[in-house]
């Protein structure tokens, strides 16, 4: 009689199964690649368009998606980069690559970034050939980590649309209410800037004295999570300043039509 319980035997089988499950995973990943890179575009896509306020449930994201404009920046000059190719362009290899970005000294890195990519992807949106709205990709630390979002400008780049999060690791309940769909709604008609140029916005600490004539720059602090309230206040002082996109914004505001 064939003795079964042998080591020998028992590390065959053991293997073997090893090797089946291995090439099942192996081929699963494969498959669902592209479903996963479908998925990753659409997620994106409805950050750009919810920030911008033009999500509607009865229309498909795609379809929505096909009145915004994909240009590349170049942050130092604010002109638009053409020689790069979209499909070729990824935020995060471009901020590390020192051949594509720049180490920034501690008094520039109010968003605590250490790196900043040369170049960047923007989205604009139009509405019978005007431009109507622009989202500018922002990032920066809060409390635990990078923050990740999106804010859409109207065309007077003054004027804020909507403030979308898609990445972050703050607190649930405290910094993470910057994903609140109730906190995102205030952000909706506040200014950026002041009369000589300054980036002003900021989120406060406590509720916004609407009496007060800064009102209009001032967004209700996060209640305990002064941190990541200060975190956002920083990174929107970093992008919309002179090391993000205040060369865009200013070479798009000198063409009387801002037809970019």
């Amino acid at each position: 009689m064939t003795n079964n319980n042998t080591i020998s035997k028992t590390l065959i089988v053991a293997i073997s199964l090893c090797l089946v499950c291995s090439a099942l995973i192996s081929y699963s990943a494969v498959e669902l690649r592209d479903l996963q890179e479908a998925n990753k575009t659409l997620d994106k896509q409805t950050k750009i368009l919810s920030a911008a306020g033009l999500l509607a449930d009865d229309k498909d994201v795609s379809s929505l998606f096909n009145s915004i404009e994909i240009k590349i920046v170049d942050l130092e000059t604010g002109l638009f980069n053409t020689s790069i190719n979209i499909e070729d362009f990824d935020e995060s290899s471009f901020s590390r690559n020192p051949n594509t970005s720049i180490e920034l000294t501690s008094d520039a890195d109010i968003a605590l970034l250490k790196r900043r990519e040369n170049f960047q992807a923007i989205y604009l949106h139009y509405e019978n050939e005007s431009l109507k709205a622009i989202i500018l990709p922002v990032r920066g630390y809060g409390l635990w980590g990078t923050m990740k979002g999106y804010l859409a400008l109207e065309s007077d780049l003054q004027t804020v649309i909507g403030l979308e999060f898609f990445d972050h690791k703050e607190t649930p309940g405290l910094g993470g209410e910057i994903v609140n769909p109730r906190w995102k709604a205030i952000w909706k008609g506040k200014k950026v800037y002041s009369d000589s140029g300054d980036v002003i916005i900021s989120v406060i600490k406590g509720s916004v004295d609407k009496s007060n004539k800064n009102a209009k720059f001032q967004v209700d602090g996060l209640s305990g999570a002064t941190i990541t309230s200060n975190g956002v206040t920083n990174l929107l002082s970093f992008w919309l300043g002179e090391m993000g996109y205040g060369p865009l914004i200013k070479e798009i505001r000198s063409k009387e039509s801002a037809d970019v």
